[in-house]
């Protein structure tokens, strides 16, 4: 990375971004840098401890388009939120044991990489029963679950991830199946939606590389217009939209060979897919434990004060 190094930056896998973006670590200015020291200056001296290494800080500082003041207050409210939801200690402890009923109406998992390496996320919206969850599990599991999953891909995914690719990775790939989902239905799981899309946007900023809607159903693209322009443009390239003629797009970012045989690819996990979480986070050479943060670790000082 161009910025000096922190004492906060204890990696183990490439750091510098493959693309040459601006504000991407390996690829910033000067004045980029000396936003990283100031806003890690600033938490610090409010008693922060945690997630102040310098690849985290430039994830919320290009989520809120490098102003100090708008990054800290995200990355404030990130960690008002981890300390409320328990988040340090769900990767630890939390045991999704209802998966496989779940899975049955909701199947979101993590499957292999696509071709610049980084995990493909799949998501199968069309079969959601909220009525046939309630019978199995709670909202409030699933978004565990959910949140779960985004620190596995913080670590061990991601690093894991970068080590075999020899380069930074920071994102994934997601694959969004809207097959059978009509208008009308997907108003009915939208407060569930809704509340996973803003835990993904606030408190996990910088994780979206692409996103695949496939099977979009009839008058979806109409809808999509009008929602992008309320979304960032930058959100917005990411983000393709496609019918039920998706296959050539997607094999065109995921090898056959990694993408679900249901899906155009050639894979066929042994018990299926959506359970092997297969990817290079499961293969010795590269997988690593995950460094955890402490079970006690330091609150700021506004914590402090409040208890």
């Amino acid at each position: 990375m161009a910025s000096p190094a922190s004492k906060y930056d204890d990696y183990d896998f490439p750091t510098t971004a493959p693309e040459p973006k601006p504000g991407h670590p390996g690829h910033t200015t000067a004045d980029q840098d000396a936003k990283v020291e100031q806003l890690r200056s600033e938490l610090e001296a409010e008693g922060y401890t945690e997630r102040l290494d310098t690849l985290t800080l430039l994830r919320f500082l290009r989520a809120r388009k490098f102003d100090v003041a708008a990054s800290k207050l995200m990355f404030v409210e990130s960690e008002k939120w981890r300390k409320e939801f328990g988040t340090d200690d769900l990767a630890r402890t939390f045991e999704y044991t209802e998966k496989a009923e779940v899975f049955k109406y909701y199947p979101q998992y993590y499957h292999k990489t696509d071709k610049d390496g980084r995990p493909v996320y799949i998501e199968k919206l069309g079969g959601i029963d909220l009525k046939a969850l309630e019978k199995i599990t709670t909202d409030d599991r699933m978004l565990k679950n959910l949140v779960t999953e985004y620190e596995k891909l913080a670590d061990p995914r991601l690093p894991a991830c970068s080590r075999k690719s020899g380069k930074l990775l920071e994102t994934c790939c997601s694959i969004m199946d809207l097959q059978g989902v009509s208008l009308f239905s997907a108003s009915s799981v939208y407060g569930y939606l809704s509340r996973t899309s803003n835990v993904s946007q606030n408190y996990y900023p910088e994780r979206l590389g692409k996103m695949y809607l496939i099977n979009a159903p009839w008058g979806f693209s109409t809808v999509w217009s009008v929602v992008k322009g309320f979304l960032d443009p930058v959100t917005v390239e990411k983000i393709h939209v496609l019918g039920s003629g998706y296959k050539k797009d997607l094999l065109a970012q995921v090898p056959a060979e990694n993408l679900p045989k249901q899906y155009g690819g050639t894979c066929e996990c042994e018990g299926g897919c959506e359970y092997s979480d297969m990817g290079p986070w499961r293969e010795p050479e590269w997988a690593k434990e995950p460094k955890l943060p402490s079970p006690h670790h330091t609150c700021s000082t506004a914590d402090a004060s409040l208890s």
